[in-house]
């Protein structure tokens, strides 16, 4: 069985198709959305999703989120007593989300199709590739997010469209220009910010109250506990602005309360720096596709954070329309990404059509330039440009600098800066040239990107015949095979919370971060709730676990109301 899933910075889904359309599952706790934090319990134990994020604020240091933003890198992140990679968390959401789905479909799942970011780059996606095989999958198919909420919408359907996604999700942001014709859905162009997305706006929510607290400090807290509690609220506050012109930004701890009103206007101001930098990406976009904004044929949003009225607003007036919002932008590229994984079962049900890809960022060498005396060095010479269609085979010829050199040293690098100290190296070639006078010797460096992101360089001398040739797998920041080996070993050996008891672990995980945030009689009645619940639990009489279990959420929403 083949899934698709929807690997997100602040929450990810999983879906399959099913019966003609694409079927959203949920998970243990009979949610879609399930938060991308993981974490460990009391007992040493693996918890993931909504357990985990509510022990964001009361365990900090057991607890994670927002890993995926470090996809790529070496960045290691200590929970409890272990640290872990970015790979390696993003394996445990995923191995849970293929735990949610073997049990919804009744078989197990082997294989997955993964949505990322567009702009994602060579080292992020083969992580992504990683943290699938970490969790027991076989990625099929790296499925760009903006691709997928177009297979989403049914545009694959249409004879002909050109159209532009803009996707602003918890974590990151991208925007993709796609064309459709005679059955292809070819990527003109993709840009985007791998560091802009619904998180970003809090945090400068969060900032902004911290600096209006110096009058009136903020209630006593642990710095950790003190963080998400902030950040919980600077999220609800951004979601109340969407429906309401004003609210009261309040922090409480037992009886010190602490409060700012702010209102739609005020959120406009202290927003427009990143509603500023949406626009960047956007130009980019459109002027590497060579596409005016007129001549679309629709805008579709995608991600949470497009929900916001003040994203819409900067849409609809940058494109002069209104964009498509039919679907909800949380479930859209999940819907995709099952659709893909349809096609590459080759489901009766669906139509063949041909996703066509490119290159997100520009790939291309070190080089020197020389002007009588003064030579300037850590030139990038690009071959293959960001947004080529892939896979893609360009060739460059470069001569060696000095008289009679015997070796021509070919450094590979990815990015887009004139200077290859601001990019990203990859690799390097040695090649042997007979010794010559300038000019006579040309080195041919031909580079070849395929659609799983492999790239081949190979140089070739023609005055002697030589070829050297080294394919880039393996990015900086990127496991081994055989560190992927050794931390697949460890992740076996982890102990998991069992997944019929998260119900009831999320309540006392609740119970807990409300324990923490109150004081007097009310810590007294929270403490009194988790004593009658965890006797209830003992006595494992699942009729009246049930009934219990009411009346507890009835009385914590109560209680959550009032702090």
């Amino acid at each position: 069985m083949i899934i698709g899933i929807d690997l997100g910075t602040t929450n990810s889904l999983v879906a399959v198709w099913n019966a003609d359309t694409a079927q959203l599952i949920p998970n243990a706790l009979g949610k879609l959305l399930t938060p991308s934090v993981v974490g460990l319990d009391d007992n040493g134990e693996l918890i993931v999703g909504d357990v985990a994020r509510e022990r964001l604020q009361t365990h900090p240091q057991a607890t994670t989120a927002l890993f995926k933003r470090h996809m790529g890198s070496a960045r290691e992140t200590l929970v409890g007593e272990r640290a872990y990679r970015p790979e390696e968390l993003s394996a445990l959401l995923l191995r849970s989300l293929k735990e949610d789905a073997e049990r919804y479909l009744g078989e197990p799942v082997t294989e997955a199709v993964i949505s990322v970011p567009a702009y994602f780059s060579d080292a992020q996606r083969k992580a992504t590739r990683v943290a699938g095989q970490l969790a027991g999958l076989k990625v099929e198919k790296l499925i760009n997010e903006p691709t997928a909420a177009a297979l989403a919408y049914g545009l694959h359907h249409k004879e002909e469209a050109t159209f532009l996604v803009f996707d602003l999700g918890g974590g990151t942001f991208d925007v993709s220009v796609l064309e459709l014709f005679e059955g292809v859905m070819e990527v003109r162009a993709s840009a985007g910010d791998n560091f802009l997305g619904g998180e970003d706006f809090d945090d400068l929510l969060v900032a902004h109250v911290r600096a209006a607290a110096h009058a009136q400090p903020l209630p006593t807290a642990t710095e950790g506990a003190l963080v998400q509690r902030l950040r919980r609220e600077a999220q609800r506050v951004r979601h109340a602005l969407g429906q309401q012109p004003h609210t009261t930004f309040t922090v409480r701890d037992g009886g010190h309360e602490w409060s700012l009103a702010i209102t739609q206007d005020d959120l406009a101001r202290l927003y427009q720096p990143l509603l500023d930098r949406l626009r960047a990406p956007i130009e980019r976009a459109l002027r590497d596709a060579r596409i005016k904004a007129a001549d679309l044929d629709e805008v579709l949003l995608v991600g949470g954070t497009s929900r916001m009225p003040l994203v819409r607003r900067l849409v609809a007036s940058l494109f002069g329309r209104f964009p498509a919002m039919q679907l909800n932008p949380d479930e859209v590229v999940a819907q995709g990404a099952a659709i893909q994984a349809a096609l590459k079962a080759r489901h009766a049900s669906l139509e063949e059509v041909v996703l066509t890809d490119v290159s997100p960022y520009t790939l291309g060498i070190e080089t020197t330039s020389s002007e009588g005396q003064r030579r300037i060095d850590g030139l990038y010479l690009p071959i293959i440009e960001r947004n080529s269609v892939v896979p893609v085979s360009r060739e460059q010829t470069v001569y060696p600098l000095d008289e009679a050199q015997t070796v021509v040293r070919v450094r590979i690098f990815q990015g887009e800066s004139r200077l290859v100290s601001n990019n990203i190296f990859l690799g390097e070639l040695e090649v042997p040239v007979p010794p010559k006078k300038r000019g006579e010797v040309s080195v041919q460096v031909r580079f070849t990107y395929d659609i799983n992101g492999l790239l081949e360089a190979q140089v070739h001398i023609p005055l002697t015949g030589e070829r050297r040739t080294l394919v880039i797998e393996n990015n900086p920041g990127v496991l081994s095979p055989e560190e992927v080996a050794e931390r697949l070993q460890a992740l076996a050996a982890l102990k998991v919370h069992p997944r019929d008891q998260q119900v009831n672990s999320l309540l006392m995980a609740r119970l807990e971060r409300l324990y923490q945030e109150s004081l007097g009689d009310t810590r007294e009645h929270v403490a009194d709730l988790a004593k009658q619940f965890q006797y209830v639990l003992e006595r494992q009489d699942e009729r009246a676990l049930r009934e219990a279990r009411v009346r507890l959420v009835e009385q914590l929403e109560y209680l959550e109301r009032r702090l």
